[in-house]
Order: C-alpha cells, then sequence, then structure tokens
C-alpha cells in the first residue's frame, strides 16, 4: 500500500494540472459567491441575445446558440488556468462557420446543423492536438495589423449580412460589394413594418450604448422586442419572426459522417480558420486579465479548455465558442473573482432555454439582426486599433487594410487564408532584414552601442564593428553578406578587419554557417579579416560541424567585443 501512495500523489497531480477546477474550487471562499453571481447574471444579460444572433450568423436555428453558450461555460471553467475569461459563441468565429456552411446548405436545415457540429468538433481536436504538442505559440501566427484587419473586415461582412432583416428583403450575391448593391436596388420592395421595427431597435441599441452603456442594451431590445410583437401582432402583419423554440437540453449526436466526407475540404479548411481567430481572440482576453491581476496563465490549458469546449459543444449539436474580450469584460466589471461565475452563468442560460424558450417565438427577426449588427460593430470594427496601427506603422496599416478589403471583396474564408498568407509575408519581410548595426565603443568603457545613437563614439581606423541581431539562417544570410559588402566598400582609410559581434545570433542553420564561412574566405582574399565575438555554445557547435571555424581560424573567434578589439589593434 505504500508503495502505491506516490503513485497516486503523481496522478493527482497530473489531474491538477490538467483539470484546474480541482486546484480552485477547494480553496474558493464564500466571500466571493455573491460577486460572482452577480457577474453571471451581468453576462447572462448580454450573451443570450448575442447567442441568438450568433447561431443565426452560423446558419442554425437560434437554440443552438443557448446550448453552445450554457455547453462551453461549464467545460472551460473546469479546465481553463483564467479565472476571469468568460467563453460562448462569438460573432467572429459564426461568420467563418457561417460562410462555410451556408455555401452548400440551407440556413437551419439538418445538413447545416450536421455541417456546424462538425466544424465545431474538429476545430476543438484541433485545439487539443495544439495543446498536447505544446503548441501555444500558433495563437501568434496571425500578425496583429492582420488580425485587426480582418476582424474589422468579418464586422462589416456580418453587419450587412443583417441589414436584410432589417428591411425584410433578401440579399444574394458572391462578396459584400454585391451584397450591398443588391440591397441598395430592393429597398423600394422593403417591407415597411418590418423596416420601422428594425430602425427603431438600431436606435434604442445605439442610444443605450452610446448614452448608457451599464445599461444591458442587447436584453432591453430582446425584451421590448418580444413585448411588442406579441401586443401588436407583428407577424400578423407580415414581419418575420423567430418561431418556435424548443424547451430542454439538446441531445448528443454525431454528424452524419457522409456528409461530412462529402464536404471533408470545406469542414477542415473552416475548422482551421477557425481555431486561427477564435484562439487568437481567446488568448488575447486571457492575456490581457492575467496582466491586470498579476497571475500566470498556462497557454497550452487554455488550448485545452477552448477545445474541450468546442468539442462538446459540438456534440451536442451546437455552435463554435471562444473567448470573449467584451463578455470578459463585463464579467471582471461586474465582480467576477473565479471561474464560478461562469458556472452561474451556465446555470442562467440553462434557466433561459428550460423555461423561457417560447417567449422567444415572437421576436421578430429585425430586433435580432439590429443585436447582431449592434454588437459587431462595437465588438469588431475597432476603430481605435486601426488608428493606433496607422500612427505606429503605415505599412502594417496598409496591410491591415488589405485583409479588411480581402474579407469584403472574397468572403470570409477567403479573407482568413489572405490573411495568413499576409502574416507569412509580414514575418519574412521582417526576419529578412534583422537589424545589423556599426558598433562604437563608448568612452571610458567597454561597452559598444550603435554607433547612429552614440555617434561620439570611439572607432578605429581600418576596423569596422557590427552586430548581427536575429537568426542566421537562410532568409537573414544575403542581409549579413550585403552588410559587409557596405562596410568595406569605398572606406577611406580601407577596412582590414571586420569584427561581428554575435551575441544576439541565438540560432542558426547550415546555409547561415555557409554563408558565414563564404564571407570569411572572401573577404580574406580581398585582404579583409573576420572575426567573431560572442558565439553562444549551440551556434558555436554548428560553425565547428560546418567547419567555419576553421575558415575563419580559431585565433580570430573571442569571448567578448572588447577582448577582440584589444587583440586586432595590439
Amino acid at each position: 500500500m505504500s508503495e502505491m501512495q506516490p503513485n497516486e500523489k503523481r496522478e493527482s497531480g497530473f489531474l491538477a494540472r490538467h483539470l484546474p477546477i480541482l486546484q480552485w474550487l477547494p480553496r474558493y471562499s464564500k466571500s466571493w459567491l455573491v460577486g460572482d453571481i452577480v457577474a453571471g447574471l451581468s453576462v447572462w444579460a448580454l450573451m443570450v441575445p448575442q447567442a441568438l444572433g450568433y447561431a443565426a450568423i452560423s446558419g442554425v436555428p437560434v437554440q443552438y446558440g443557448l446550448y453552445a453558450a450554457a455547453i462551453a461555460l461549464i467545460v472551460y471553467a473546469f479546465f481553463a488556468s483564467s479565472p476571469h475569461v468568460v467563453t460562448g459563441p462569438s460573432s467572429a468565429i459564426a461568420a467563418v462557420t457561417g460562410a462555410a456552411v451556408l455555401s452548400v446548405a440551407h440556413a437551419g436545415s439538418s445538413e447545416a446543423i450536421a455541417l456546424v457540429a462538425a466544424i465545431t468538433i474538429l476545430a476543438g481536436l484541433i485545439l487539443i492536438l495544439l495543446s498536447v504538442l505544446k503548441m501555444g505559440w500558433i495563437s501568434n501566427f496571425l500578425a496583429e495589423s492582420v488580425l485587426t484587419g480582418f476582424i474589422f473586415g468579418i464586422g462589416i461582412e456580418v453587419a450587412v449580412g443583417q441589414l436584410k432583416h432589417i428591411t425584410g428583403t433578401k440579399i444574394v450575391g458572391e462578396n459584400c460589394w454585391s451584397k450591398l448593391a443588391y440591397l441598395a436596388a430592393s429597398l423600394p420592395q422593403a417591407h415597411t413594418v418590418t423596416l420601422i421595427v428594425g430602425i427603431l431597435a438600431l436606435l434604442v441599441l445605439f442610444a443605450l450604448k452610446i448614452f448608457a452603456p451599464k445599461v444591458p442594451s442587447a436584453l432591453v431590445a430582446l425584451v421590448l422586442g418580444i413585448g411588442v410583437s406579441t401586443i401588436l401582432d407583428l407577424q400578423g402583419m407580415g414581419v418575420a419572426v423567430v418561431g418556435n423554440v424548443p424547451q430542454g437540453f439538446p441531445i448528443p449526436a454525431l454528424p452524419v459522417i457522409g456528409l461530412v466526407t462529402k464536404n471533408l475540404n470545406l469542414v477542415v479548411s473552416a475548422a482551421i480558420c477557425v481555431v486561427l481567430v477564435g484562439f487568437s481572440e481567446s488568448l488575447a482576453a486571457a492575456r490581457q486579465y492575467a496582466s491586470k491581476y498579476h497571475y500566470d496563465i498556462d497557454v497550452n490549458q487554455e488550448l485545452l479548455a477552448q477545445g474541450m469546449a468546442n468539442v462538446t459543444s459540438g456534440i451536442f449539436q451546437s455552435i463554435n465558442v471562444d473567448g470573449s474580450l467584451s463578455k470578459s469584460s463585463l464579467n471582471v466589471a461586474s465582480g467576477a473573482r473565479s471561474q464560478m461565475a461562469s458556472l452561474a452563468q451556465a446555470a442562467f442560460v440553462i434557466l433561459t432555454f428550460l423555461l423561457l424558450a417560447p417567449l422567444f417565438a415572437n421576436l421578430p427577426n429585425a430586433v435580432l439582426g439590429a443585436i447582431v449588427i449592434q454588437a459587431v460593430v462595437f465588438g469588431l470594427m475597432d476603430v481605435k486599433a486601426m488608428k493606433r496601427i496607422y500612427h505606429l506603422n503605415r505599412t502594417e496599416f496598409l496591410v491591415g487594410i488589405i485583409a479588411l478589403l480581402s474579407v469584403l471583396s472574397f468572403g470570409t474564408l477567403q479573407g482568413v487564408i489572405n490573411g495568413l498568407l499576409m502574416s507569412l509575408a509580414v514575418l519574412v519581410a521582417r526576419v529578412s532584414k534583422p537589424e545589423i548595426p556599426v558598433l562604437g565603443k563608448l568612452p571610458g568603457t567597454n561597452i559598444y552601442h550603435r554607433l547612429e545613437s552614440h555617434p561620439d563614439s570611439e572607432t578605429y581606423p581600418e576596423l569596422v564593428i557590427i552586430r548581427f541581431d536575429g537568426p542566421l539562417f537562410f532568409a537573414t544570410t544575403n542581409a549579413l553578406r550585403d552588410k559587409v559588402r557596405s562596410v568595406t566598400r569605398g572606406a577611406v582609410p580601407a577596412v582590414k578587419t571586420i569584427l561581428i559581434d554575435m551575441e544576439g545570433v541565438d540560432n542558426i542553420d547550415i546555409q547561415g554557417a555557409d554563408m558565414l564561412g563564404e564571407i570569411a574566405e572572401n573577404m580574406k582574399s580581398a585582404g579583409v579579416y573576420i572575426h567573431i565575438a560572442r558565439v553562444k555554445q549551440a551556434v558555436m557547435s554548428r560553425l565547428e560541424k560546418v567547419g567555419v571555424d576553421q575558415a575563419i581560424g580559431h585565433d580570430r573567434i573571442h569571448s567578448r567585443v572588447f577582448e577582440a578589439v584589444n587583440v586586432i589593434t595590439a
């Protein structure tokens, strides 16, 4: 029995690491309960109307948004390392899913429900796999400028798509521009009562958001919309309403394999897009509150939590979920202290579809569309972020605008693909142009600084000191060669020695090592000797394997820059 105890402790530690509720629940303070319940009620007021709308965007009946919200909140609370993030349906990933599903299935059909579930399950499985492989860095794959512009474009795309509910007309078109053109042409056929209801709902929502931001505007619009629709019988006047919303829990079911395999490319591409966009948003929320309240989050644990939430949601035929900045902000502002707030939110959502579901039958689609429009305008169209990028870096701003226009011109899925390609282009552009400053000695010290920042620094005739900042690999080798050539070309007096400070080189590949050896050989034939200093052990090992240490000469490899200078100038 005594031999089993260490194994039991290790098992308990393993479970506690991967199921954080086993850590925080035993330490939960009763004094936090009121704050968590109040936060739960506050987020519920925001989440319910939005979840209904995001389900419609995804192409499934509105109740699936409520199912997803309840399931995600419960599962995430068990697995999350962040006590403040709220997970649930999101407009951005709903738009990605809807764009894929509605291209092959009718909204609300059994095929649409099955495909949404398949995308949700696969996205969750990908997130879990990334967690197992410790690939949390994948969240940084989309450049900030690309992600900001892309999400802004999704916001416009979603808002335009909802305008049909405001006007009571149809919208067709292959992209946002053609949809807007069709909508403008069909305005004379707009349903008058629907248009009045939609405009009034928008006025109420935007007025409350601007002048009374603490009021749950979406919930107010939802209640008013149902009340007015019931009293005035808006459906009898020709206003489209949500219709019957069943009560009770959803039934677990897996998508039909034949339907999934028939649309496998679509399901896989949509799931990958959901992962990239959704986890980028989720991690941004988690990091924001971890920084604000001075605690650590486990990125790979967050991947697991979001993955489990999505897999479980998909098994119950519900829609994709991710961490929400807006709901998390409200959660914290309302007094949330722990993941118990998420469990409280889940309880309120469950009570909603158990007891209140029939009330949604009279909700006008125009009001639901207005709720979605307000949510994406304030949640996705981040003008402040775009302005910041514009002022900081015009090139990145242009990249963001291209990402935005890509969504509007080619659709959400193609927009994600284009965003990935642009992120790769930005990455390649950044790493292929590393900083290679010329250094000078700060007078009276052994410290070497960038000469352009400290023009009074000491330099040496016939010697140039440069520092390579970044990995030396296939994308950056030409930059080093070009720098060496530029500092020797036309110099008076002629340069006889180049000292390369390699303290900033953490990694070097075969091509980088070969290039360094080639530079040393070519410069030697021109009467210029290459010295290197502050080489990390891993980099030195690679140079020795390739034989570059011999090409340079062991007497020209130094531990410190100032030591190298003393040897060269002796």
